[in-house]
């Protein structure tokens, strides 16, 4: 079976934690220390997407506004 994520990329992850380990890491826009794994995983992935690795694309978060029409909301009286 086919590797999914590509060797640079999980070197990219790799070093990412090492900088998140070493308290180094920062984040986006804001510049805030990363403590947490999961984030140093993404920024490390979304590094190597940036720079045209093998990596699977990032779920979409599905967010569900399904609303209810007053419709199907009429109670019975």
């Amino acid at each position: 079976m086919a590797r999914q994520y590509s060797r640079t990329a999980s070197a990219k992850v790799g070093r990412a934690m090492k900088e998140r380990k070493a308290g180094t890491l920062k984040s986006g826009r804001s510049g805030r220390k990363v403590r947490s794994r999961k984030q140093a995983i993404a920024i490390g992935l979304s590094e190597a997407r940036r720079a045209g690795k093998k990596v699977p694309p990032k779920k979409s978060s599905k967010k569900s506004s399904k609303r209810k029409t007053s419709k199907t909301r009429t109670s019975k009286k």
